[in-house]
């Protein structure tokens, strides 16, 4: 091949995954506007059944992740609501105390707990499940919701890039190391994992921190918002006879605080339009809810239904192969085997 003609097909590479990008990014904003806004929740909700929220959870232990404002708040509420013991994770000790006193004063449950654990630390995560798992209690919901969109690169002290240690190691871990609880809980246990719509725009990728040294904090989270759900996959096809259900979910364009504060220009562009952070954790309550004959494992639920994993064209299903590389990266990181 001469020098014009590589020439010629490193442009035309480079145009059609320009194109591709361009697609994907149009196609995810397109659906998300017509879907994931409080319009959307409020056509959806039309089909939605009120005694699937009455199903019985009293006595239960769930652990509810970045339970101290937002998606996580409305989650622990609601499962405290219904009679759960629920844990609530939380980073700050004392922001965890004002939304532990204001659950525990709204629902009239005393058995909501504060647990304070920094999910971007592998170490803190380790400690944690260590000290939880001498309770020796059947873990009934681990809800993974703790989220973070950092835009500018930070490291953390264990020398990891944050958003990445956040969304997807500490995920890995605090899950990997809940197995044993959720074992004891089964049939019925269940690990509920909040994604995002955003990683509708993103491929799995290896490069799990990001090495490009143009660092974008919204693809980053876009790629780790990927990760779960493809981890989400994996995890229920490997403990399949486990009696543990692995379910995915994104709860739509949400006004959040953490919305707020990482999105600013997207928050203020649709004001009015956002759900509320109770319409953003329906489907988390409702997935903590269903008997598990009416969920599947490994599937990604979107306002109580199974929702797509990949849009038209976007040409990122292929890269779910990438799981398993990705998961032994993971190992390696966490120290778990």
């Amino acid at each position: 091949m001469g020098t014009l003609q590589i020439q010629l097909h490193i442009s035309l590479t480079s145009l059609a995954m320009f194109l591709l990008k361009a697609w994907r990014l149009t196609a995810f904003g397109v659906y998300g506007y017509l879907n994931f806004t409080k319009p959307g929740f409020v056509e959806h909700a039309k089909k939605f059944k009120s005694e699937e929220m009455e199903a019985p959870i009293q006595g239960k232990n769930c652990i509810v992740t970045g339970a101290n404002s937002g998606l996580g708040y409305a989650t622990a509420e609601g499962l405290a609501s219904r009679g759960a013991n629920v844990y609530m994770i939380c980073r700050n000790k004392e922001r965890g105390e004002a939304a532990l006193s204001s659950i525990k004063s709204t629902t009239g449950n005393p058995n909501v707990h504060l647990e304070v654990c920094d999910l971007s630390s592998v170490n803190e995560i380790k400690s944690f499940a260590s000290r939880f798992s001498s309770k020796d209690l059947p873990l009934h919901v681990l809800v993974n919701n703790a989220g973070l969109l950092e835009d500018k690169r930070i490291t953390t002290p264990e020398g990891l890039e944050l958003n990445f240690a956040v969304n997807v190691l500490g995920t890995f871990a605090m899950t990997e190391l809940m197995l044993p609880l959720l074992d004891k809980a089964s049939p019925d246990a269940r690990v509920i994992t909040v994604s995002s719509g955003g990683m509708y725009a993103s491929p799995l990728t290896t490069d799990l921190q990001y090495s490009d040294a143009n660092f974008d904090g919204v693809k980053q989270y876009a790629r780790n918002k990927r990760v779960q759900v493809a981890l989400t996959e994996k995890w229920a096809e490997v403990h399949k006879e486990r009696g543990i259900g692995f379910y995915s979910m994104h709860p739509g364009w949400a006004e959040t605080p953490g919305v707020a504060k990482s999105l600013p220009g997207f928050s203020k562009s649709l004001s009015g339009k956002l759900r509320t952070k109770e319409e953003g954790a329906d489907t988390i309550i409702w997935l903590a809810l269903q008997p598990k004959d009416k969920l599947v494992s490994g599937a990604f639920y979107f306002d109580r239904a199974q929702a797509l994993k990949h849009l038209m064209f976007a040409a990122t299903g292929g890269s779910h192969t990438h799981i398993d590389l990705i998961i032994g990266n993971l190992r390696s990181l966490s120290g778990l085997a």
